[in-house]
């Protein structure tokens, strides 16, 4: 008898009793395969009815002051953290992180709860006299309704890269989680409400490609927001700009690690094995590719030692498994053919693939400059593989930074000051580490690629002021009620004047 699964719906204040999805999909656990879940498959019409309870719900939810907003939040941020336990099994349930890195999942995310719950100290806009008796101010509002797809990856910090932020600053926001990992948001979004949400304020639109793209195109959501791989972030971007939306389209990544002759041996090679195999490489900030400036056999040997002494599964140190079978076999694909081609295997993971689950051993290919447009050295995998080559010169190892599109991250590793300032100034990446293999940027730093690379289409960053400046748009209002007695003509001035 085949057992009860839990169904994962949509949440919006339209479903009612007689609701029902047209369809669902079963959810996987990658650890084992076994089935954890079903998720219902929403389309166009769950969209139009989460899009018109936002409309109905904006007017309200806007008109509460930026403080009250600020203060549900943080009373939200008391029951999450009540519940962390809750959420982190859940994390690592469904996306198969283990429990050190779900923990940070949920931490990560906490913080930009914790930068939302500052906004009213942010938010307030500038106030100035301009002129005799002339002043301006400006005034942050709130878009409308915005929509927010996510990835696979981080199932809670991703989601809360946008989420306080938006709803802080008087958003209604229509969340559309990755299919694979439909359940933590699931159980987040009852805090949200028993916080003081309201439910047409916060609502989930779970699905697949046809609820992406009618969030895309439906002309009541004013502002989109999109996190996944550069193909698909770029389509998402031009088809929801086409609707006339604001627009932040992250996509994905290549971080390049460069390790100079004088980097900390211990301390580099600790950091390239977190780098490149926590999360088992599932995460844009991921190192894919070490470049040693001249030969380095020792850091080598190190990086392979460590790495090998990684064991698989999802306590402290261990690395877990890849999302589902097909970005598995993509990974093993990718190896094999780089081996094939004329990649040496340093450290072999594929070994790791014979269990239930989706697992793959923390791999490192060692490739000659000639194979330097191989596409494990070009294209992101999203897996723990290092891709590795060395070059004489830090111009060498520059240059092949640069030619990488993607200008999302990079770190270089060094004891000289100079060197890292060489690096910093001209890495084509926008967020660069020094000794540091996954430079996140913390609160109240903001995360997003380079302008005009393949990491990032549209305006602004996903956090931080840059998510406070996308979620608003700014009204200027300029006042006279009187003149400044004796004051200078003001050519500049053109109010009551011909």
């Amino acid at each position: 008898m085949k057992r009860s699964l839990p169904l994962i719906g949509s949440i919006g204040p339209w479903r009612g009793p007689a609701y029902k999805a047209s369809r669902t999909m079963e959810v996987f656990s990658p650890a084992d395969g076994s089935s954890i879940a079903e998720v219902e498959v929403a389309g166009a019409e769950e969209v139009d009815m989460a899009v018109a309870a936002a409309q109905a719900e904006f007017p309200a939810w806007s008109a509460a002051t930026i403080k009250r907003r600020a203060s549900i939040m943080l009373r939200f941020h008391a029951l999450a953290e009540a519940h962390q336990g809750a959420i982190v099994e859940s994390i690592m349930l469904e996306n198969g992180k283990n429990r050190v890195e779900a923990t940070g999942d949920f931490a990560k995310g906490m913080e930009t709860v914790e930068w939302a719950c500052s906004m009213p100290q942010l938010a307030q806009g500038k106030h100035l006299t301009v002129s005799s008796g002339v002043t301006c101010h400006e005034v942050k509002e709130p878009v409308g309704v915005v929509a927010s797809i996510v990835p696979f990856n981080f199932p809670f910090m991703v989601p809360f890269w946008t989420l306080p932020i938006a709803l802080v600053a008087g958003n209604c926001v229509i969340l559309k989680p990755s299919e694979k990992v439909p359940m933590t948001m699931h159980l987040v979004a009852d805090l949200l409400y028993e916080a003081g949400v309201p439910r047409g304020a916060f609502q989930i639109v779970q699905g697949t490609q046809d609820a992406s793209n009618a969030l895309c195109d439906h002309p009541g959501v004013q502002a989109l927001t999109f996190v996944g791989s550069s193909r698909v972030a770029k389509l998402v971007h031009d088809r929801a700009r086409a609707a006339g939306k604001k627009v932040i389209a992250l996509g994905g990544a290549k971080n390049h690690l460069v390790a100079a002759p004088d980097r900390d041996l211990k301390m580099a090679s600790s950091d390239i094995v977190a780098s490149f195999a926590g999360c088992a490489g599932q995460r844009c900030m991921a190192a894919s590719v070490l470049i040693t400036i001249g030969d380095q056999p020792e850091l080598l040997d190190n990086v392979v030692a460590r790495a090998g002494k990684l064991g698989m599964g999802q306590e402290a140190g261990q690395v877990g498994p890849v999302i589902d079978a097909a970005s598995r076999d993509r990974i093993l694909d990718i190896v094999a053919r780089a081996e094939k081609d004329g990649a040496e295997v340093l450290l072999d993971g594929r070994t790791a693939n014979g269990r239930a689950g989706t697992w793959v051993g923390p791999t490192i290919l060692k490739f000659p400059t000639s194979m330097a447009g191989h596409e494990a050295l070009t294209a992101e995998i999203f897996g723990p593989v290092l891709s590795v080559v060395s070059v004489p010169t830090a111009a060498e190892a520059l240059a092949i930074e640069n030619s990488d599109p993607h200008g999302n991250a990079a770190c270089i590793y060094t004891s000289s000051g100079a060197t890292a300032d060489f690096f910093s100034r001209r890495f084509n990446a926008a967020m660069v580490g020094v000794n540091i293999g996954v430079p996140v940027p913390r609160e109240p730093f903001s995360f997003g690629g380079m302008e005009g690379s393949i990491s990032k289409y549209g305006e602004h960053d996903i956090t931080g002021e840059g998510a406070l400046n996308f979620f608003t748009k700014v009204r200027k209002v300029t006042t006279k009620w009187t003149t400044t007695p004796d004051a200078p003509p003001d050519a500049a001035n053109f109010g009551g004047t011909m």
